[in-house]
């Protein structure tokens, strides 16, 4: 990879209608790192079905949504779409930048799998106590 290609903003600015045009806009190595985001939350979230809802590749399970993931011009982030959750695991998402709701972070680092599973894990509890079954 190039410089020049590693510089640039991590996802082109277009549309996409499916995740997979999505991830086929995203620079590659942001492309490697939210794979990996996405294969994590399949994993800790097997019945939850994928689409793009907002212009980001979300997870919906039992018909609401759990969590999405994209990828910005400057970092890459998964929105856990609840600051309850992201203020219950503030220890362990110390040293990341968080937004409301989301967790950014850079292509070099991704955020571990057993942290990933943590947040999906609390955001089913989540919508689970809501009622969301």
């Amino acid at each position: 990879m190039t410089s020049a290609k590693k510089t640039g903003p991590l996802k082109l600015r277009q549309r996409s209608e499916t995740v997979e045009e999505y991830l086929a806009a995203v620079r590659p190595d942001a492309r490697a790192a939210l794979v990996s985001l996405r294969k994590a939350i399949r994993a800790a979230a097997p019945k939850a079905t994928e689409g793009i809802s907002y212009q980001v590749p979300t997870f919906t399970l039992d018909g609401h949504p759990l969590v999405s993931y994209g990828a910005a011009t400057a970092h890459c982030a998964f929105y856990v779409m609840s600051t309850g959750v992201l203020r219950a695991h503030a220890a362990a998402l110390k040293g990341y930048e968080l937004g409301k709701g989301c967790v950014q972070f850079s292509p070099e680092k991704p955020l571990p799998t057993a942290l990933i599973t943590k947040l999906v894990k609390a955001r089913i509890v989540e919508n689970r106590a809501r009622g969301y079954r």
